[in-house]
C-alpha cells in the first residue's frame, strides 16, 4: 500500500509564475497533493521574487534567475532545522511569488475637506487628489505583515490601507515642509515632494517602496481662492501680507465713496463724509497692520491718518476736498468719471 501511495505521488519539476496583468502582488504556487522533486528548477523572472516557506517560517528569498533546487545550490538559513536535508528526498514547502514591478496610477484623494494649520491663515480647509506608484521591495516583510498565506493578494486588497496612509500624512507633510500654504498651493510639485517624504517610512514598514507621488489638483475654499487670485494680480512676491492688506483696503475705498454719494439729500456733504471715512478707514487698517510688523511704519501711518481724518464738510474746506479727490485720481483709486462727477459738484459749491 505504501508503495502504491508513493507511485501515485505527483512531483513538481518546474516552479514558475507568469503574471496575468491583473494587479496581483503575491501568488502562492499550487502545492496540493504534490511535492517538489530533488533537482527541480525554480525560475524567477525579472520584476519577480520568490519566497520559500517551510513549517510556517520564511526559509529563503530568491531574486530573478533560474535555480536548481539541491543542497549544493540552495541558500540555507541556519535557524531552520533540517532545511538542507529536505532536498535528499521529495519535500513539500509553500512557494510564494511576488511581483516587484511598479504599480502605477494608483489614485488618492480627500473625500471630505481636511483642515490644516498654516502660518499665514491659521487654519485652512482643502481638498486634493492625485496618483502615486509603488512596488513590493521586501517580499519577506510584506508576506509576514500583509499578504500572509492567502492564495492571491492584489493591489485592490491593499488599496484602502494605502489611501488611508496618504490622508493621514497630508497635514504632517505640509507642517514638515515649512512651506506657507499659498506657496504650496501654487507649487504642487513641492506639495508632492513633501507628501512623498512623509509617506516613504510608512510604506517601508510594510515592505513597500513609494516610487512616485503626484498632486493633480488642490482645491481651496472660495474665499481663500479669491485672496490667492488677488495676490497674484498685484504681483506680490513672497509673503508680504502687509502690502497685500493695503492693496485690499485701496480696492475697497472707491465703493465707500460711491456709497457715501448716494445718500439722497446729503449732497456734497455726504460725498465728502463718505470719502473722508473711507480714506480714514484705510489709514486705520494700515496703522493696525503696522503693529507687530514695523514700529516705524506704525508711526508713519498714524501721522498720515490724522490730517486725512480731519477732512470736513464745511464750505471753506471744499478746495481741500477737491485736492484730496485729485490725489486719489492720480493714485488710481478714483476713475476719471468718478473724479469728474465729484469735481463738478464741488465747483457748484464755490459759485
Amino acid at each position: 500500500m505504501a508503495l502504491m501511495d508513493f507511485i501515485k505521488k505527483q512531483f513538481i519539476d518546474v516552479i514558475q509564475w507568469t503574471e496575468e496583468g491583473d494587479g496581483t502582488l503575491a501568488w502562492r504556487f499550487p502545492m496540493a497533493g504534490m511535492e517538489i522533486q530533488h533537482g527541480a528548477s525554480l525560475t524567477v523572472r525579472e520584476s519577480q521574487m520568490a519566497v520559500f516557506v517551510n513549517e510556517g517560517k520564511v526559509a529563503d528569498v530568491f531574486g530573478p534567475g533560474m535555480y536548481k533546487l539541491s543542497t549544493q545550490t540552495l541558500p540555507v538559513l541556519t535557524y531552520l532545522k533540517n532545511w538542507d536535508k529536505l532536498f535528499e528526498s521529495p519535500f513539500k514547502s509553500d512557494v510564494y511569488f511576488f511581483s516587484t514591478r511598479q504599480q502605477i496610477d494608483q489614485k488618492w484623494g480627500t473625500p471630505q475637506p481636511i483642515t490644516i494649520r498654516d502660518a499665514d491663515f491659521g487654519a485652512v480647509r482643502l481638498r486634493a487628489f492625485g496618483n502615486y506608484a509603488f512596488r513590493v521591495a521586501d517580499p519577506k516583510l510584506f508576506h509576514t505583515e500583509i499578504s500572509g498565506t492567502r492564495e492571491r493578494y492584489t493591489v485592490a486588497d491593499v488599496d484602502g490601507q494605502l489611501r488611508g496612509l496618504v490622508l493621514q500624512n497630508i497635514s504632517q507633510a505640509i507642517a514638515a515642509s515649512g512651506i506657507p500654504f499659498l506657496d504650496l498651493a501654487a507649487n504642487q510639485l513641492k506639495f508632492a515632494e513633501a507628501l512623498s517624504a512623509q509617506l516613504s517610512p510608512a510604506f517601508a514598514a510594510i515592505g513597500l517602496e513609494l516610487e512616485g507621488m503626484t498632486v493633480q489638483n488642490l482645491s481651496l475654499p472660495e474665499e481663500l481662492q479669491k485672496i490667492l487670485d488677488q495676490k497674484i494680480g498685484m504681483g506680490m512676491v513672497g509673503n508680504d501680507m502687509g502690502k497685500f492688506m493695503q492693496y485690499q483696503t485701496a480696492q475697497a475705498i472707491p465703493g465707500m465713496v460711491t456709497a457715501g454719494g448716494g445718500g439722497g439729500g446729503s449732497g456734497i456733504a455726504g460725498d465728502a463724509m463718505g470719502l473722508g471715512a473711507g480714506v480714514a478707514l484705510g489709514q486705520v487698517l494700515a496703522q493696525n497692520l503696522a503693529q507687530g510688523l514695523n514700529p516705524a511704519a506704525q508711526a508713519a501711518a498714524t501721522a498720515v491718518a490724522a490730517p486725512v481724518a480731519a477732512v470736513g464738510i464745511k464750505p471753506d474746506e471744499v478746495m481741500a476736498t477737491l485736492e484730496k479727490l485729485a490725489d486719489l485720481k492720480v493714485k488710481g483709486i478714483l476713475t476719471d468719471e468718478e473724479f469728474a462727477a465729484k469735481k463738478a459738484e464741488l465747483l457748484k459749491k464755490l459759485v
